[in-house]
């Protein structure tokens, strides 16, 4: 990469980003406020598309101070960064129907100081949507957005040096529902650029820049009158990135193929596409009805601290276009770990008897597929979402009076769980909605304690078909992306939607 400052082709957007990074330090208060130096460099990008490796021009604009202050915030104004891709990049890879793209891009930053470094990430530059361009054309997308400041315990020049970058598109098309964002795009400098951004000074306290004949060498070792320790260099959070509590591990387990519904029988095989997947979390409430009882339990009550399921967002995405025999097809996958507190629940057995009991729930990776058969305006938009679970029950009373039921009084074995989303309120698992369906639980085995059998009570009271589960889920938090919905909020539970959820 090049760097090139103040250059006149793109004069009218540099001093507008000047005069907002002057503005920003003005009103940051004790950061570093004083004039802007604006830089663009422009260079070349590889990057890992669906459709293989291509390379994309990235021309990465930025105003910084031009001189920092010890133990204050050096505080970047506002960040562009102009991406160029090219048609080959983008074959086979956006969606049918798609009439325009907008972008997300979350661009690392090296911050260095005599030889200490951290990583600043750029994670909330967005691009508004442009038309698709023709099969000749290139996708030109301007993001821009705010960019997180850097603290130093010491003086010193500050380098700011581009570094990896994740792309994400989102589709757009006239339709009144629009398709997911696609999976992110992992992006690398080519070798052998300059992908230095600018050099930002600190002086010594009082005034004087340090003198460069006595700083140690980046190379050299620390010094114990110069101790090189992690806070010399800090970078706030990104804009984006708003402290989500969600999992920061990938969940357990994969795509469980017996959960995913599969093409229309006949035509031309689609083309499976494996993605690196985004990570996120989610809560997701809900009733699960006894049907023996006529009575219905809480799962994951979202008055009581519900659990977060951790989700791999389209890990693998299957389509075929409509002009291919068989017709259009796509699906996305994506697999999650749903954790649920015990529920807690008072039912009348045999229609007279009150008994209390506490049910826990062990369950199995699950698997949620999205997608659409067909073309507009016979598409059929289809959600599933399927998982093994089983069921424990515990801390027994009857009419008041404690049950031993033992530690192991469980459903016999696990049973599949199959939920159905309706479109448009279920359109894809990062915004989340409504889902259900109806289980068989299986008969009880390990129920009672000193010689007691009541496999035969609980399998008699609890057992058998037809069995709804009704589940929302809410939209997806993805930390450090763009237009999330971090920290994930508690949805309503299904049929009080027009209540507060957060009302008794």
């Amino acid at each position: 990469m090049t760097g090139v400052v103040k250059r006149p082709p793109r004069i009218s957007r540099v001093a507008f980003l000047g005069a907002t990074g002057l503005v920003a330090g003005i009103l940051a208060g004790p950061g570093s406020a004083a004039r802007a130096q604006d830089t663009e460099v422009t260079g070349a990008y590889e990057c890992g598309f669906p459709s293989g490796t291509h390379t994309v021009t990235a021309e990465i604009t930025g105003a910084f101070p031009d001189a920092g202050v010890v133990n204050r915030p050096v505080r970047p104004g506002e960040a562009s960064v102009r991406l160029t891709i090219g048609p080959a990049a983008l074959d086979g890879v956006l969606p049918e129907g798609t009439t325009a793209v907008a972008g997300a891009a979350d661009l690392t930053v090296l911050v260095a100081q005599k030889g200490r470094s951290a990583e600043a990430r750029w994670g909330a530059l967005a691009a508004p949507a442009v038309p698709v361009p023709d099969g000749s054309g290139d996708l030109v997308l301007e993001h821009s957005g705010a960019v997180p400041s850097v603290t130093v315990t010491a003086p010193g020049d500050i380098t700011f040096t581009a570094a990896a970058m994740k792309l994400e598109l989102r589709p757009r098309t006239d339709e009144e529902t629009q398709p997911a964002a696609l999976a992110p795009i992992d992006c690398r400098p080519a070798e052998g650029q300059d992908a230095l951004l600018a050099t930002v000074p600190v002086p010594v306290p009082g005034g004087t820049r340090p003198d460069p004949s006595r700083e140690p060498d980046p190379a050299a070792s620390p010094t114990a009158e110069e101790p090189v320790r992690p806070e010399d260099i800090a970078v706030e959070p990104s804009p984006s990135d708003p402290g989500s509590p969600c999992p920061t591990e990938k969940p357990a387990g994969a795509i469980d193929e017996s959960f995913v519904p599969q093409p229309p029988p006949g035509g031309e095989p689609p083309r499976v596409t494996i993605l690196p997947g985004r990570l996120g979390c989610a809560y997701a409430v809900g009733f699960a009805n006894v049907e023996k009882l006529g009575g219905a339990m809480i799962v994951n009550d979202p008055s009581d601290a519900p659990r977060l399921i951790n989700v791999l967002a389209v890990t693998r995405s299957v389509s075929r276009p409509g002009t291919r025999p068989g017709g259009s097809y796509f699906r996305a996958d994506s697999y999650g770990e749903l954790p649920l507190p015990d529920a807690t629940s008072t039912f009348l057995t045999f229609g007279f008897q009150p008994v209390t009991a506490k049910v826990e729930f062990t369950n199995g990776p699950v698997t949620i597929s999205t997608g659409t058969i067909g073309s507009p305006p016979n598409r059929i938009n289809f959600a599933q979402a399927g998982f093994y679970q089983s069921l424990r029950v515990h801390d027994v009373e009857v009419n008041g009076t404690p049950l031993d039921v033992g530690p192991a009084c469980r459903t016999a074995r696990p049973y599949r769980v199959v939920l159905h989303g309706k479109f448009p309120d279920y359109e894809n698992v990062f915004k989340g909605g409504p889902m259900r369906g109806t289980v068989t639980i299986p008969e009880f085995s390990g129920c009672g304690t000193g010689g007691e059998d009541l496999d035969q009570l609980f399998s008699a009271s609890l057992s058998g078909p037809d069995n709804l589960i009704a589940m929302r889920q809410g939209p997806l938090c993805i930390p450090n992306s763009p237009n999330n919905e971090c920290p994930p909020t508690i949805p309503p539970l299904p049929g009080q939607e027009a209540q507060d959820p957060s009302s008794p």
